[in-house]
């Protein structure tokens, strides 16, 4: 029985060798294969005949009609805008803290080194803000920052939030004022 396993083992072994043979006759083989695809590829049109096609009529209504459609869009915002009581920008931070005295002597020393810069006291409960100017972008609070910086080292520029000089409140009348049931 083992010279029966044997034999087998050295028939398996020689059909195995014998199939790892490469069958390809190599690059030479494939030296004169040719293939013609252009039935198959898609067509494009000539890119600059197309552009040619375009008149300068077209671009120019186009862009009329982009204007158009900003300028009502800008139109749209503006008076959205108009109907919102408060606006986001800018203002200095020239004191912050709960002492009302050095709040008042901060904003008049402010008057009295900077008479042109406006300042502007408030009070949010627990402390005092003396703020300078009212900005929409940070860039132009950066002029009274700058001014502001030499006498004052711990001023900064800070968010805040305005009310619109044109908003008028609604009236409140008798049938939609608040706690009437």
């Amino acid at each position: 029985m083992k010279g029966v396993w044997i034999v087998g083992i050295v028939l398996l072994a020689a059909m195995g060798c014998k199939s790892s043979k490469s069958t390809s006759g190599g690059s030479t083989a494939y030296a004169n294969y040719q293939e013609d695809l252009t039935g198959t590829l898609p067509i494009y049109p000539d890119y600059e005949a197309e552009m040619a096609k375009v008149s300068n009529v077209s671009q120019e209504i186009s862009t009329q009609t982009v204007d158009a459609a900003l300028h009502q869009s800008i139109q749209r915002m503006y008076d959205k805008n108009l109907t919102e009581p408060y606006y986001n920008g800018y203002s200095v931070l020239v004191y912050s803290g709960i002492d009302r005295n050095k709040a008042f002597e901060t904003r008049d020393e402010l008057t009295e080194n900077f008479p042109e810069i406006k300042a502007e006291m408030q009070y949010q409960e627990p402390r005092y803000l003396v703020k300078v100017g009212k900005f929409n972008f940070k860039i132009e609070a950066q002029k009274s920052f700058s001014l502001i910086k030499s006498q004052f080292p711990t001023a900064r520029i800070i968010q805040d939030r305005f009310q619109r000089k044109e908003y008028e409140a609604p009236e409140i009348t008798n049938s939609n004022a608040e706690g009437q049931n």
